[in-house]
């Protein structure tokens, strides 16, 4: 790994988007509150851990950019609309300047870790893309690919299988990488109940986003 520049990016939707299926449940304020904890969560646990030369946040939306330049991290703004086509835009950037892996991870992990990135980075250096799975095992929540965009982006339904398939077209080893912190992904009520029940447990990450939105009880 030395030697090795280690890039990280994560893509933001624009506020008055942000978790839309929570709608019946909390005000828009609530929403935007708690996508804007998260963020900050990740981007501070990316930047805790080491691990990157650089953390950037791609987003259409200017008031996440101004947010996220004062937690410590890089911001782009998105030059294509459509969530796959402004990613490939963004690693091209990383890629010009000279990244040599980069890691693609969702904003919405309140439960993430340093050790969590740890364990992607470490499997980075023995396999081309490394995947986290979402919790259903559907989705991908996190993928490190040695180069940037050795696979393209296929985020959306089932796209854990989609990055699969586009490794093995390409030849290139894979490695899944499953824990609590990369798997607990908010986007309907049952997931802020699981949040809930491990910040009840004592886990601090949790706690803090949970409690930040003023829906703790």
């Amino acid at each position: 790994m030395e030697g090795t520049i280690y890039r990280a990016m994560i893509p933001v939707k624009s506020l008055s988007e942000a978790k839309s299926r929570l709608a019946p449940h909390f005000t828009q304020y609530q929403r935007e509150t708690l996508a804007l904890d998260m963020l900050r969560h990740v981007v501070q646990t990316l930047c805790a851990s080491q691990d990157f030369d650089l953390v950037s946040v791609v987003s259409p939306d200017i008031r996440v950019l101004e947010k996220v330049r004062t937690w410590g991290a890089r911001a782009l703004f998105e030059e294509r609309s459509g969530h796959n086509p402004a990613l490939h835009m963004a690693a091209l950037c990383e890629l010009a300047e000279g990244a040599d892996a980069l890691l693609t991870i969702s904003a919405d992990l309140p439960l993430l870790t340093p050790d969590d990135i740890g364990v992607m980075v470490e499997r980075s250096t023995r396999f081309d893309v490394v995947l986290a799975p979402s919790m259903d095992r559907t989705g991908t929540n996190a993928m490190l690919a040695r180069p940037p965009l050795a696979i393209p982006y296929l985020f959306g339904v089932n796209s854990l299988q989609k990055h699969l398939r586009a490794a093995r077209r390409r030849g290139l080893s894979t490695s899944l990488y499953a824990s609590r912190g990369l798997s607990l992904d908010i986007d309907t009520i049952e997931d802020v109940q699981e949040l809930e029940r491990v910040a009840r447990m004592g886990a601090s990450a949790g706690r803090d986003v949970y409690g930040s939105v003023g829906i703790a009880s």
